[in-house]
Parts: structure tokens; C-alpha cells; sequence
């Protein structure tokens, strides 16, 4: 939080988490004191963490079930309150990636509008090694064709690119803080 703290000073209020654990050991006294702070689940959500992080997150950019989305639906109206979504689409058809296969996007958009998610955008991460923008041209016309106003692309190693398709939100947190212990 060291790393942190002067970013928030400075009025920075997008943040980005991997694990439920670490953002409420991290964030929770932060965002009381901080109603402007917008934090982002970016890693992958397991269903049994689906309650804690929808206490603590304000995005969730790794849907990438109807069975994860439904545990989030259930949750939200538990709390009252309403997550931003961003569907992860497994570009590459990687199998050691999450994500949802692009054949079954469609599925997934259209249980999310039934039990009224908030889903805002989709999200990928390319293949390493490979040229990024062929993916990000690949998630950003799928993005435009259901009409999604934000997309998640781009992180430390790409972010470049992702910039050339007008991504909404950048993960580099590798950029700003180095490696993780």
C-alpha cells in the first residue's frame, strides 16, 4: 500500500486486484474513507469468492460463465448493489487461459441480459508471443457488435496496442510497480 497511497493522494481512483483476499485486506478501510475509489477484479473469480467480491469490487472483468454470472446476479441483489461486468473471452483458445470460447459469447451475453447483469464490455488477453492487435481488432468487433460501450485490453507488455483500439481500462500494474513477491 506504500506503492499506492500517493497514487490515491494524487487522485487516482481506478485500481486492479487479482485475488478477493488481498482486495479486502487491502481496500476495505481505503474505499470507506474513499467513496471515489473504483476497484477492479482482474483476476479469475471463483464461485465461492463470488460474495466477498461483490462487497468489495466496483468491476469484475473475468465473467466467463453463466454459472459465475448467476452467483453474481444472486449476490448483487443480496447487497443491493450493482457490479460493472466485463466478459472474459478466451481470444486464443488457449486451455491454460480462463475465458469463454468466442462461439459461445453469444450465449453468455444473453443469459446476462435475462437476470440483468450490468455488462459493459468483454475482456481478453492475447496470446503471448503473438501480435496483440490482430486479437484486440478481433475483441473490439465483437465488443462493437453487441453494442458494449467499454472493453478491457491491454496490459503491461501490450498496452500500446491496446491503446491503438481505444480500450477503456489498461492493466499494468507490472509497468508501475514492478513484479510481484
Amino acid at each position: 500500500m506504500e506503492n499506492i497511497l500517493p497514487l490515491i493522494d494524487y487522485g487516482h481512483q481506478h485500481f486492479g486486484e487479482n485475488k478477493v483476499q488481498e482486495a479486502l485486506e487491502k481496500w476495505r478501510d481505503i474505499k470507506e474513507n474513499k467513496k471515489d475509489i473504483k476497484l477492479h477484479m482482474i483476476g479469475k473469480l471463483q464461485s465461492n469468492k463470488v460474495k466477498q467480491a461483490v462487497s468489495i469490487f466496483d468491476f469484475i472483468h473475468s465473467v466467463d460463465s453463466v454459472k459465475l454470472a448467476k452467483k453474481i446476479s444472486d449476490e448483487e441483489k443480496k447487497q443491493n448493489k450493482k457490479i460493472k461486468i466485463f466478459l472474459q473471452v478466451n481470444i486464443g483458445n488457449e486451455v491454460q487461459k480462463s475465458g469463454i470460447k468466442l462461439n459461445e459469447l453469444k450465449h453468455l451475453v444473453d443469459e446476462c441480459n435475462k437476470i440483468n447483469l450490468d455488462v459493459i464490455g468483454l475482456m481478453c488477453l492475447p496470446p503471448e508471443n503473438e501480435d496483440a492487435s490482430k486479437y484486440f481488432s478481433l475483441i473490439k468487433n465483437r465488443n462493437n457488435e453487441f453494442n458494449f460501450k467499454d472493453l478491457s485490453i491491454g496490459m503491461s507488455n501490450d498496452y500500446m496496442d491496446a491503446i491503438s483500439f481505444k480500450t477503456s481500462f489498461l492493466r499494468i500494474g507490472t509497468k508501475i510497480f514492478g513484479d510481484r513477491n
